[in-house]
């Protein structure tokens, strides 16, 4: 007697993924004049490090970088020279984070119509290590669950009092952070309308959608370029992984709405 056919299970597919990335401060808590993502980290730019692992994946389709206007011919000549194609969409951010991701948004939005993107990952230029699983863990976790970013815990600020434990789980929360497309641009479309700023792009889709935020582990070498000791550290971390981030592992994402109510820390730059 012949055993039934077992079906093969159905093959997941990638999500298409837009990727933009956030260039636009100035740096001056870096100790220099210049654009902090503009300074040089182990013969590239601060900005062109992330831009280089994420777009390992061959689900990121579409790269915009949003920068300032004065920074224009610089970040230009960056790009011919340090990120491959294909090509980047350079656009000019706005006067606060919350403003640039809109500029950028907009300049997707005949691709995110007509279906070409599924999802757009949101990261900070400053912070040159996020390696590339732990942009595919955000990208893949947004288009299960709606939205994902990633944190760390921060057990020693979860405390109240003489000392006693806290009821909530405080983390510091990093970039990238990834949201279905469609409902992120519905989300930033009725911001400008009722003229809400976020923190940063999670706020703006609790904001504005249901869409559940799930939170993925995040990675302790993410650092943020902010001080002028960070390069010196990045550069340390990077000579350490042998200047590939393209392997690292990553570990299942967690429900942000599980495991206790979740207090970001206030002291994590978004």
């Amino acid at each position: 007697m012949q055993s039934p056919t077992t079906r093969p299970a159905p093959v997941r597919a990638t999500p298409r993924a837009a990727l933009v990335m956030l260039a636009a401060g100035d740096g001056r808590r870096s100790g220099h004049h210049t654009n902090k993502v503009l300074l040089p980290l182990a013969g590239r730019r601060v900005f062109t490090w992330s831009i280089r692992w994420a777009r390992l994946l061959p689900s990121i389709t579409h790269t915009v970088l949003v920068v300032r206007e004065e920074d224009r011919d610089v970040v230009e000549a960056a790009v011919a020279r340090e990120v491959d194609p294909p090509a980047v969409q350079i656009v000019t951010g706005g006067d606060s984070r919350h403003a640039s991701e809109w500029m950028a948004l907009q300049a997707l939005e005949p691709a995110i119509s007509a279906g070409e993107v599924d999802v757009v990952v949101i990261h900070d230029a400053a912070r040159p290590l996020a390696g590339t699983a732990l942009f595919e863990a955000v990208i893949l976790a947004a288009e299960e669950y709606g939205g994902a970013l990633p944190v760390r815990d921060q057990p020693h600020l979860a405390s109240i009092g003489e000392g006693a434990p806290s009821l909530e789980r405080v983390v510091a929360v990093q970039t990238p952070q990834a949201f279905l497309a469609q409902p992120l641009l519905e989300a930033y479309r009725s911001a400008s309308t009722d003229g809400f700023v976020g923190t940063d792009t999670a706020s703006c889709i609790e904001r504005y959608t249901d869409l559940p935020v799930h939170c993925v582990p995040g990675d302790a070498g993410n650092i943020k370029i902010t001080f002028p000791e960070d390069l010196f550290l990045a550069e340390r971390l990077l000579a350490k992984a042998g200047y590939d981030l393209s392997g690292a592992s990553a570990e299942p994402p967690v429900s942000r709405r599980h495991r206790g109510r979740v207090r970001r820390h206030p002291g994590e730059a978004r």
